[in-house]
This record gives structure tokens, C-alpha cells and sequence, in this order.
């Protein structure tokens, strides 16, 4: 099985479930089936969920609790297009963040065409399963009774007690070997509705990646922007694992804005659960227009803050710098910080700082007019007779410094693309990496590049071998 997946949107219940999938007939939007793939902790959900997908794409460790969020992923079996939604394990009575991972998982039940409901076929079937039972009873949506682990004939002799649950014949499979996985799929299909026409959008939302460290507010920051709870918040660090994507309402707009795992450590550092989700949050950024890198104001900025700056640099995407918990700040605090800025932060001086706090909504409004001024510099393109007009006046003024007894001209240049902006200087020479530093400062103040990366590369003219010479 290899079917073509991404991350998609996250499913939420005031959302229209509506995605954009390429169907090859005419770029036609449909609002595509949901799956969602529900039970309690380590049954499996997310094994199934990557064995429907043909690769790992949703986290998986061997202990419970992993998934935190209802995570949605686009899929494909047999030419149709389905969402199967992931969800964290559902608990009767659950209290604090187990409740708040079970109503996600409820969320996602409400909203699906189809649900999975995962059991382990290795054990009878719990009090927590008859409770889920009841749930999704509730829920009045078709329900799918899958009998995971089952790795052998032996072991598929012995479900029969599953049929105690009520929910009709138990489908047996085995998601970490993919005994079953490709009847599931048929099973599946013939249960979900057909995908029909969308309305259809001239483009689609921009796409933000919202990263940081852990515990630096990153959830509570899109439940603030969503207004309502569309990521489960806990004081814990790490609570999110797998990237959450959403669509989400905010400055007169939809954005479709990318809640990423806290990164620790460096990848090649970190190791299980942190590893693929130090891969997934790189992803996101990588498959991001602009990113928000998330700052605890109240803390002094670290190398691992320092680090995800360098890989949203890196990725070439347009940067938002937003000073989280500034209700925490206070005026010895803030001093503090703008020498910080000045010192940790120097190398970006023409990002957007924006000072925002995710409990209070203090300045979150100003979060979009800073989106929206990144993204237009991002795309920013300048004419090349401008840009040569400006150029000339520039080196006549400012020339390069002489070194060994002469001193490399810049002869022109060109904008060799967008997103980011990228120039080309044609030289007669090699230009000092101060100079180039130069001409970009000066190429920001005239041109207004805020909030975005530009990459500048020196071509210098190949000199012609004195004939006769070898």
C-alpha cells in the first residue's frame, strides 16, 4: 500500500470540512469524508492511522498518551480521498489534561462521516470500552469496530467476545504488521459518503507555522486566536506532539495556522517520541509561508530559542517574532529584555516583534497586520532598472574598500526570485562579506524587506586567460 499523504487541516466542529485535494479534474474543491480513528490509550490508534496513511506520519512510542490532539491527515485508497483523523486516548471520567484530550477526541467523533473505534484484540473487552461505547452511541455516527493486534489465526479465534460490545461483527487486524489493513480500507470505503463539490475559493488560506520551545504558550496562543479550544493546554511542557493544523479566523482573514511540538533539543540529539516530532515540527516550517517563533518574555532568550530562529532563517520563511506572557513582564524585566534583543537578536534586526499575551489576548490583534506585512515583503519584487538606479548611487557613494591595491565594482545586479527575495551582484571580483552585509542593510532601508529573509549571492566576472598562456 502506498498512498499519497500530507498533513492536512485539523477537523474542528465549526469548520466546514472542506480540503483542497487534487482530484485531476479541473482543480475541482470537494469537501472530502472524515475518518476518525477513536478508543482508549495504547490500542493503537496512531499505528492505524500511519498504516492507512502507507507511511509514519502521526507520532508513535510504545506508551500511552502520546497523542495529545485530534490530528487530521489527508489519504487516498483506490483513487478516493478520505481525512482520517487521529485522536488521543478517550477515558471515562477522565480529570484535568486526560479530560481535555478525551473531549478532542469527542470533538472528532461529532464530526466524522466514519469512526473507527479501536479495541485491543488481546484482552476482553474493559469497563473504559463500554463507556466509549455509550459515547459514541451518542455520537449517532456509523462506527467500525476494529480488533487491533491481532498478529495471528490464534489470536483472531479469540474476539469473539467483542461481539459483547454491540457494535456487530469486530474486524480483526493487525496495524503494526498490516494483517487486515487493505479489507479495512475496502470496509472503509464503502461506509463514507462520496466526496462532493466545495465552494470553490480563488486561493487558499496563508499558511503559519506557530513554533518555539516548550511551554512557551504556543497552544494557548491558537486557542486565543481561535476562540475556542483547539489544542489541549497543560502546564506540563510537551504537551503537543504531532504538528496540529487549523484553520482559523483572526485579523478579517483565515489563516491556516500550524501548532508544532517544543523543540529540546537538536534532532540528531533528540531520540523516540521528541525525534519524529522535531522532524514534523521542520516539516511544518518547511511547508510554511511565514512562521511566529513563540518567546517566553519572562525568561531570558536561550540557545534553543536561538536555534529554531536559525532553522526558520534557514527555510527561507518570512519571520514573526512574538514576546509571549507579557503579563508577566514587569519594568525591571523589560529593560532587561531590550538589552537582549539587542544582544541575543542582533542578527535579525529586521524582524517583526510583536508583544502579545496568549492568556490575557493582549496585542493579539496585532498578530495579523505583522502576518500580513512579512508575507508581502516576502514576495516582494523589485524592478530591475530600480534596483540598478539605486545601486549605482550607492557604490558611487559607498565604494568597495581597496584591498591588495584595488577594489572590486559591482557591475549590476537582478532579483533572481521570491519568497524569499534573492538578488544576484554581477562583480569584477570577490566582494568582502562585510560589504555584501552592507549592501543588504542598505537594500532593506530602501526597499522595506521587514520581516522577511533576503539571500544575496556575488557573481564575479571570470577573467579570460592571456592567450598563449595554459
Amino acid at each position: 500500500m502506498s498512498p499519497e499523504a500530507s498533513a492536512g487541516a485539523r477537523v474542528d466542529a465549526d469548520v466546514d470540512r472542506t480540503e483542497d485535494v487534487d482530484l485531476g479534474v479541473d482543480d475541482v474543491e470537494l469537501s472530502v469524508p472524515i475518518v476518525a480513528v477513536v478508543g482508549r490509550p495504547n490500542v493503537g490508534k496512531s499505528t492505524l492511522v500511519n498504516r492507512i496513511l502507507g507511511r509514519r506520519q502521526a507520532v508513535v512510542e510504545d506508551v500511552a498518551g502520546v497523542t495529545r490532539d485530534r490530528v487530521a491527515y489527508d489519504a487516498e485508497w483506490t483513487g478516493r480521498h478520505f481525512t482520517v483523523v487521529d485522536t488521543g486516548g478517550w477515558l471515562p471520567d477522565a480529570k484535568e489534561r486526560a479530560k481535555a484530550i478525551a473531549t478532542q477526541a469527542e470533538i472528532a467523533t461529532q464530526t466524522a462521516d466514519v469512526v473507527l473505534f479501536v479495541v485491543d484484540a488481546t484482552i476482553p473487552p474493559t469497563a473504559d470500552d463500554e463507556a466509549a461505547v455509550k459515547m459514541l452511541r451518542r455520537s449517532g455516527r456509523p462506527v467500525i469496530l476494529v480488533a487491533n493486534k491481532v498478529d495471528n489465526a490464534r489470536i483472531e479465534g479469540e474476539i469473539s467476545s467483542l461481539w459483547g460490545l454491540g457494535l456487530g461483527e469486530p474486524f480483526p487486524i493487525s496495524a503494526l504488521h498490516g494483517r487486515g489493513a487493505g479489507d479495512l480500507l475496502d470496509k472503509i470505503l464503502a461506509a463514507l459518503p462520496e466526496a462532493k463539490p466545495a465552494v470553490p475559493r480563488e486561493a487558499g488560506p496563508r499558511r503559519i507555522a506557530l513554533v518555539g520551545r516548550p511551554n512557551v504558550g504556543k497552544s494557548s496562543l491558537l486557542n486565543k486566536l481561535a476562540k475556542e479550544e483547539r489544542a489541549v493546554v497543560d502546564s506540563v511542557a510537551g504537551t503537543t506532539v504531532d504538528p496540529v493544523d487549523s484553520l482559523v479566523d483572526f485579523g478579517g482573514e483565515t489563516w491556516h495556522l500550524v501548532d508544532t511540538a517544543g523543540l529540546r533539543k537538536r534532532v540528531s540529539h533528540a531520540s523516540g517520541t521528541e525525534y519524529y516530532a522535531s522532524l514534523r515540527t521542520n516539516a511544518a516550517i518547511e511547508a510554511a509561508e511565514v512562521a511566529i517563533v513563540l518567546l517566553d518574555a519572562s525568561e531570558v532568550i536561550s540557545e534553543q530559542d536561538q536555534r529554531i530562529i536559525t532553522m526558520v532563517i534557514e527555510s527561507g520563511r518570512a519571520l514573526v517574532v512574538a514576546f509571549n506572557k507579557w503579563d508577566l513582564v514587569d519594568e525591571d524585566r523589560r529593560h532587561q529584555l531590550g538589552k537582549e534583543i539587542e544582544r541575543e537578536l542582533r542578527r535579525i534586526p529586521w524582524s517583526i516583534k510583536v508583544n502579545v499575551s496568549a492568556l490575557t489576548g493582549r496585542a493579539v490583534d496585532k498578530l495579523a497586520p505583522a502576518l500580513n506585512k512579512a508575507l508581502e515583503n516576502w514576495e516582494r519584487r523589485v524592478p530591475t532598472g530600480q534596483l540598478n538606479q539605486w545601486l549605482t548611487a550607492l557604490v558611487q557613494q559607498t565604494p568597495h574598500p581597496i584591498r591588495g591595491g584595488r577594489a572590486p565594482r559591482v557591475l549590476f545586479a537582478t532579483q533572481a526570485g521570491v519568497s524569499p527575495p534573492k538578488f544576484v551582484l554581477f562583480t569584477t571580483g570577490v566582494l568582502d562579506p562585510g560589504y555584501v552585509r552592507f549592501v543588504e542593510r542598505k537594500l532593506r532601508e530602501e526597499f522595506d524587506f521587514l520581516g522577511t529573509p533576503i539571500h544575496i549571492t556575488v557573481k564575479p566576472r571570470k577573467k579570460n586567460s592571456p592567450r598563449g598562456k595554459k
